[in-house]
Formats: C-alpha cells, structure tokens, sequence
C-alpha cells in the first residue's frame, strides 16, 4: 500500500492519520496523531476458523513506557508487563465500540492491537486509539459495518469542551466518552459530579455533530486505499450452495416449532428462576431435536437447529416487550424486582452491606487502612497514588458453575472500575478523612447487572463503616426490546432480556444527580430518542433504589467501627521532618516501636498521619512528635532527665529527642565547684528556658521552681601565703622605659 498522509480538523484541533508505512503485513494498519500524542492500530483476521462456538474479537490496548519517555520504576523488571488496569479499561473501551458492529456469524479469529508510540501528557491516546481502530477496520479486507468516530466531552464553566486536556478534565463537571456515528451512539463511558441529565443529553447530541469530521475522514480513506470485503459466508462452490440450502431450510424449520414451544416453557412461569429458564432451554432443545429427526433431519444436521435456541429464545421475548409488554416475570416495562438491603452481618469488619434485586446478590465489605496502604500507580499516563479502591469479585458458583478460580479479568476490572467511578464524587476528602478505602465486592449471584448491585452494596459498606459519603449512590440497569423497527425501554433487565437489539444502560447516580454511566448495545446504535426515553425513565428507579438503601442505614454511622484504625494528624513544619524519622529512620521507627502503632506517615507539606489500633498509643505518638518538633520558647518551664555530666555544666533532655545545656552558674543559687555537687546522671529535675539560640536551649535549674538541692557546702577558710611570697605593686620594679637609639 502506498503510503498517505490525511489531515482533518477534529473539534479545533488537527489530526493526521497515516497508512502505508507502518505494519504492512496486517490486514490494515495505520497511524493516527494528536499535537505530539501517535498511537498505531492494526486489524489483522485469520484465514482458517479455530471452530469457536462464537465470534473470536480480541482487542489490545499496548501501553509502551518509551512513549512517555520513561523507564519502568520496578528495580528488577523493566520490561513491560501484565497490563495495567488503566490499559485494560481502554481496551474494552475500544472492544465495546466495534464489537456491535461485526457479524456475530463469524468464526475466524480478529484481532486488534492499538499500540501508544509517543505520549504528549497533553492529548489522551485512548480516543485516538479508538479512531485508529475504526479506520484499519474500515480500509481493511474484514467485514466490518463501520465506520465510527469517537470524541472525549467536558464541561467547565457551563461550557463544552471537546477534547479536553487533563487538566480541563480534573476541573470538568463531567468526563463523557462517546463513540458511534452522527446518528446513532454506541457505546457510552461517563464520570459526572451528580450531574443532571438534561445536560448529559445535551452532551451527547453536541458529541454526535462534532465527531463527524473524522468519520468523514476514515471514508475518505476506505475510498483511495480501501481493500475489497471478504466474505466468507458465501458459498465457495456448488456443494456449499447446496449444504447452505439445507441449513437454511433446517433454520427455518426449527424456528417455526421453538415458536409452538415459547409459551409453555417460558411465558406461563412468572414465578421461574434463572435456572428454570435454563431447564427450560435444555427441555426446548430435547424437544427440537426430536422434532427434526422426526422430519427426516440427520442428527448430524440438528445442530444447525439447535444452534439457534440462544438467540431466538431471546428475540421471542423482545418481540414480547414490544408488542404486548409482556415480560418473563410478569412486571411492568418499569418495574423493579424485590429490592432488600442489610448492613452489620460480617463481624469485625470494619463496613459491609448486602444488597439483593431478584436473584442478583452482592455482599461488599469495606476495609480502611492507613494512609500509607494507599497505590503507587506507575503507569505510561499517570504516575500518582490512588487512596480509594473498588475491587469486583466475580466467582463461578455466583452462576451455578463450577471453574478454576483465576485473577481478575478485564470483566471483573471493568465492572470494579465503574463502581468506583459511581461512588468517588459522594467521598469524602482526604483532608477531612485520610483513611485509604478498599470496597470489595463479593457477586454472591448474578442475574442481570452484578456492576449495579455492587455499587449498592458499596453504599451500604461506607455507611456501615462511618464513612461520611455525602449521599447514597444507587445504581440500576435500563435495557432495550426492539423488533423490527419498534422498540421499547426496560427497566431493570435480567438473562433473556439482554439478548440481540438490546442494550446494557447502567446508570448510577443520587438524588441530586448522575454519578456514571456505561452503556453498550447489541444494536448498531441508539437514536437519540431512545436515549432521551431511557434518561427520563431511569429517574424514578434510581430514586426506589436509594430508598431500599435508606430503609437499611439513613446515614454513615457517626463512629467508626471498634475494629477499624484511628488516624491522629497534626502538621508540622516541613524542616522538622527530619528530626521526625531521624538518621536512616531511627527516631520514628523507635516512635512506632515504643508507642505501639500501625504507622507513621509524613506528607512533603509537613503533615503527619498517626495509624493506631485505638486512641491512648495513637495520643502518645502525637505527644512525642508533637514534642519532638515543636518550638522551645524563653521562659518556659520542663522536667528533664540529667543524660550528661561536664566539668562546666549538665546536658538535660527536656524532651524526646531534645536536650539543653545548664550551666555550672546555673546550677543552684551558690557557687557550685563541680557539677556532680548537684546533680548526678538520671537525676530528674525542673528548669527554665532562658533562651534559644541554635538547636540546643540554655536552662537554667536555680530560676526553675520545686528543685531541692543538697546541703549548701561551708565555704572553704581562706589560706594567707606568706607576705613574702606576695608580690605587691611595692615590690616591683619601676617602669624604665628605655632609649631604642
């Protein structure tokens, strides 16, 4: 391919994608840049199918630290390694977009990677990743109904932003990823300080317009490079024309008996559970393929029928919704299964709350810790600390399967990652309450939208813990039933209800506000009416939810759990700092060692964060460093202990860690001859400031009061030496001055 350059304006500002140069042995590759930021993406698909049950996407999110300009910070490994958990979200950010948009048919493995080459700390690479992914796609030989665009939306100072910096994004009221086509959206990623919802649509449609230019700009693409689409449904020769003749008729077939079939086994049981309905799918397929070998199907052909009872049992209930609001269970388009909140069950925890809706269940504990339990994040884009954090736990028996246990997917991040964006803007701040928090979410059974439950439960567990969240966050999941081209919101979807034509809309906010939003679809897009109609009908659900998690715990409890720690903190001057840890961390360590508690944490501001089991060993440590380094005034009054003895004065500690000088002079209100007279080493007594200069006071013990001194000593007679031993002004010598000359 010939190497091209294109350039558009995209929301005041220029990209430049590139193809022909990079990675010529993919499918389709290119190269997309924003100000200094250039990310690649390559779209490569594999000849041969592997026969998986389903459609083989994988989508790769590369960060490389050279692009930033840096070197791993690990001392013993620095090549890059398992992805960061920022890198994955991206990934399915990217996934979530393009996936809609393949044909679900297809059994040949796609791969794409995008890959960060240079990183500015300016323009997001995320976005342009997306972009990239899109147009490799779009100009490659895969099919592929593309293609789409993709913008980031802030808002600062009740204005838009398109393509904000980091910093405009800090500020914003809301951080908005779109991504799909003038039309339609796709896929939606959102953070928001309770932010009402008229202002997100309006987000959404001004998103929609300024994405244009660079769709424009991909077409262009596919237009002058753009290769020919395979198709590899298509038959290959005459016995595949015939084989999909068959198939097609054998499809049809089964489709008309699942149909006799939906309304016994799936319509009249309002009462099933997700496992009955699961029995109910293994029983229509015991039934279909008996069907078809009574019609003379070879039961090596059934499979072509039974292949299909996922997806039409989901389609039959979708058309159910559509034309006669009819659901499984027997609720309303905009009912809300069983809601039931509890809080207080673990013991010793420091917070946990449980929360159900049907038969989705999730227990969230929640854990405060110390400042100093806080993550290093050391990624390509951000280097910074991370005080709070939502770990989603997703184990088998949560489905009724039996699996190896592994770490966490890019699933079970995604999910934690969403209700930790849901809760961040109700947390209190760090200032006001430094405890890092770490919310585990335990999916104890899933049926329909786990993500949503455990930011509930999450609610529930910082209340539980004392946690002064500045409102309860609820959260609930809108669902789409199209057929055709009629369609119909849901509220609250479980199993079957999010099958082809649908959507996943998560939404999470208070009463004041929306906090997160993540959508995806099964569609090829949402109007804008749609999203206008899930918006205005996720309102009163969020508020039923929010009233389940009050009818639990009003508020956050006003004391912290017996078990949890107690952070003491005070600030002190940053010079004093190293007086605090001492030599190679001497003093604190001793600090910890002596006081008894969990830690000892100093800010490069000056402020220090005391982590005690309970409040006596915590007041202790705040005594000591307190002490340790504050300011010592002329005239104040101490009881120190005598540690050193001289010839002209004592050494006397005043303090943990300081000590001043008396003097001989200053010892008692006589002369004292030797230091040892008054005091001895140990020896506890009171003295006076008499001033500061340097690092080391000067006492005094005779102007200190409650001192007893020993007997005052007689003073020694006076012994005459002889007058002839004296030499007196008689005795000498008269001054002579003499002549130098």
């Amino acid at each position: 391919m010939k190497h091209q350059v294109f350039k558009t304006d995209f929301a005041g500002k220029p990209v430049t994608i590139e193809v022909g140069k990079l990675a010529q042995q993919a499918n389709a590759s290119c190269t997309v840049r924003m100000g200094d930021t250039l990310v690649m993406a390559t779209a490569v698909q594999n000849k041969e199918s592997r026969g998986m049950p389903f459609f083989p996407l994988m989508v790769d999110y590369e960060e490389k630290l050279y692009a930033a300009g840096r070197i791993k910070g690990s001392r013993f490994i620095k090549r890059e390694g398992r992805p960061t958990d920022d890198a994955v979200l991206v990934a399915r950010f990217i996934d979530r977009a393009l996936r809609p948009l393949f044909d679900q048919r297809g059994r040949n493995d796609v791969q794409i990677i995008v890959t960060v080459l240079a990183f500015d700390g300016v323009n997001d690479p995320d976005i342009l990743g997306l972009i990239g992914a899109s147009c490799a796609l779009h100009m490659s030989n895969i099919v592929w109904n593309g293609p789409i665009g993709a913008i980031r939306i802030a808002k600062v100072d009740g204005e838009l932003i398109f393509n904000p910096t980091y910093e405009q994004r800090e500020n914003s009221e809301f951080d908005l990823d779109l991504a799909g086509t003038a039309e339609k959206i796709i896929m939606i990623e959102c953070r928001a300080d309770e932010t009402d919802g008229n202002d997100l649509l309006a987000a959404f449609e001004a998103g929609q317009a300024e994405m244009q230019p660079v769709i424009d700009l991909i077409e262009e693409i596919q237009s002058k490079v753009g290769l020919e689409k395979i198709d590899y449904f298509a038959p290959k020769n005459e016995e595949e024309a015939e084989t999909q003749k068959l198939r097609t008729a054998v499809e049809e077939q089964s489709k008309a008996f699942m149909q006799t079939q939906m309304q016994e086994l799936f319509f009249d049981a309002p009462q099933a559970t997700k496992a009955d309905r699961n029995a109910a799918k293994s029983e229509l397929k015991k039934r279909l393929v008996a069907h078809l070998l009574e019609n003379d199907v070879e039961e090596s052909n059934t499979g072509w029928g039974t292949g299909l009872i996922y997806d039409f049992v989901m389609e039959e209930v979708s058309r159910a919704i559509v034309e006669r609001d009819q659901r499984l269970d027997g609720r309303s388009l905009t009912d809300i299964r069983e809601l039931k909140s509890e809080v207080g069950l673990i013991p010793r925890v420091h917070g946990c709350g449980l929360f159900d809706r049907g038969e989705t269940q999730s227990l969230t504990v929640c854990t405060l810790g110390a400042p100093g339990d806080k993550q290093i994040l050391d990624g390509m884009e951000v280097v910074a600390e991370k005080h709070y954090m939502h770990h989603y736990v997703f184990p088998p028996y949560s489905v009724g399967e039996a699996k190896p246990l592994r770490g966490a997917g890019r699933r079970e991040i995604g999910h934690g990652a969403l209700a930790e964006k849901a809760l961040e803007p109700v947390l209190p701040q760090l200032a006001d309450f430094p405890y890092t928090i770490r919310l585990v979410s335990e999916t104890l059974s899933s049926n329909g939208s786990s993500s949503m439950a455990s930011t509930c439960g999450s609610t529930l567990a910082l209340m539980d813990a004392g946690v002064p969240i500045s409102a309860p966050v609820g959260g609930i999941a809108m669902g789409l039933a199209s057929y055709g081209d009629q369609w119909k919101v849901i509220t609250d979807l479980q199993d079957l209800e999010d099958g082809p034509g649908g959507m996943d809309f998560k939404v999470t906010g208070t009463r004041k506000g929306i906090t997160a939003i993540q959508m995806d679809t099964k569609t090829e897009g949402l109007s804008h009416d749609i999203i206008v109609k899930t918006m205005e009908q996720v309102k009163p659900a969020l508020e039923q939810v929010i009233d389940t998690l009050e009818s639990a715990i009003a508020e956050p409890r006003a004391e912290l759990s017996e078990f949890a720690p107690r952070i003491i903190s005070l600030t002190i001057h940053p010079d004093k700092i190293r007086d605090v840890i001492g030599p190679g961390g001497k003093m604190i360590n001793a600090i910890i060692e002596e006081t008894g508690v969990e830690s000892i944490d100093i800010e490069q501001d000056g402020t220090v964060m005391i982590t005690a089991k309970d409040g006596t060993s915590g007041q202790v440590a705040y005594e000591r460093i307190d002490n340790l380094t504050r300011e010592i005034k002329a005239g104040e009054a101490f009881t120190g202990t005598v540690t050193r003895i001289m010839d002209f004065g004592a050494i006397v500690e005043i303090l943990p860690g300081r000590d001043g000088m008396v003097h001989i002079s200053e010892l008692a209100p006589w002369r004292v001859e030797q230091t040892e007279d008054i005091v001895k080493m140990g020896d506890t007594i009171n003295v006076k400031v008499l001033s500061v200069e340097g690092d080391r006071p000067s006492l005094s013990m005779k102007q200190a009061e409650g001192n007893t001194y020993p007997e005052k000593p007689e003073p020694k007679p006076r012994t005459e030496r002889p007058r002839d031993d004296r030499r007196g002004s008689r005795d000498r010598k008269p001054f002579q001055r003499r002549n130098r000359d």
